[in-house]
């Protein structure tokens, strides 16, 4: 097969186009015969098998990739890297409902941009989490009723967090609880906290105790990486020294709360998004009250393969 011919046939397999509710990120469609050769081709790898064997991880993602004409990997790799987007949503287009089959699909997704990292809450490499009417966890990740501010991932760990994948499983009764995101590029007042003194002091994060990490880690909030400016940021587990610090932190927060930079999209049943995590910010609508609101979630998150 000539090299046109591949290119024709990888179009045809999925498209990238721009996502209709926030101009930075893209949206990406699959052809349903894909995903179910994709599907037939992992049918004999079980979740259990993923989690005690990190290599298995990256064959599914080869798999996915095969299906999709072999440029798949590489496209959404770019994408993620690319600071002008550095975000995108994907999903089984209905072709299934079945958990696993969105455990497979997501980790195939999150392996074709590299490892992930060790989820300490949930003891393997992804979680999976319900929000639902009542909840006593000890952070806002599972309360529905409360604004999930916006913050990085990967604040309170050693490890490198490049990217951070979320899908949703399973949603009934639920209005709201829109996924809200900010590219750092966006925000008009962002020199004026990254310019400043503070901006660049280490500051001390420590998680809660459903997260299951003891250390103590010490990050600044803006630094220069691979990707230009990046952030790190959670206004639950940071440590101020003082009240200097304390107001300068709640300054820059309400600044990217109020800026109009920061979007709410919605995500599908059987769809993720993926975003890069040094220069995307994400958080969470309040949900509408009710009895029988039902969310289910799954978390990766990772850094680019070398």
């Amino acid at each position: 097969m000539n090299a046109p011919t591949e290119a024709k046939l990888a179009h045809q397999l999925f498209s990238v186009n721009p996502h209709p509710q926030h101009d930075r990120l893209r949206k990406i469609e699959l052809s349903e015969d894909a995903i179910d050769g994709f599907l037939e081709a992992v049918k004999h790898i079980d979740v259990q098998n993923l989690q005690y064997v990190p290599f298995m991880r990256f064959i599914l993602g080869q798999e996915l990739d095969r299906a999709l004409g072999g440029n798949f990997g590489s496209t959404i790799s770019q994408l993620a890297q690319d600071r002008s987007s550095g975000g995108f949503t994907v999903g089984v287009q209905g072709v299934t409902t079945n958990s696993d089959d969105y455990v497979k699909f997501g980790t195939a997704v999150g392996h074709l941009l590299g490892p992930s990292n060790h989820d300490a809450m949930s003891g393997t490499y992804y979680a999976r989490f319900l929000v639902k009417d009542t909840d006593s966890s000890d952070s806002y990740l599972r309360q529905a009723y409360r604004l999930f501010t916006l913050h990085t991932d990967g604040t309170y760990v050693e490890e490198e967090t490049h990217w951070l994948l979320m899908m949703k499983f399973e949603e009934k009764n639920a209005v709201g609880g829109e996924s809200r995101l900010m590219h750092i590029d966006d925000w008009k007042e962002r020199d004026e906290f990254a310019l400043a003194p503070m901006g660049a002091l280490p500051f001390q994060y420590k998680s809660p105790g459903s997260k299951n990490v003891s250390a103590t880690v010490e990050r600044p909030l803006f630094f220069h990486s691979k990707f230009g400016l990046a952030m790190s940021f959670i206004d639950q587990f940071v440590q101020p020294r003082n009240t200097t610090e304390a107001r300068f932190l709640h300054d820059m927060s309400a600044s990217m709360e109020q800026s109009p930079a920061t979007k709410e999209i919605s995500l599908p049943v059987g769809d993720l998004v993926v975003a890069n995590n040094y220069f995307w910010l994400h958080g969470r609508a309040p949900f509408e009250k009710n009895p029988e609101l039902h969310r289910e979630l799954m978390r990766q998150r990772g850094t680019f393969a070398e």
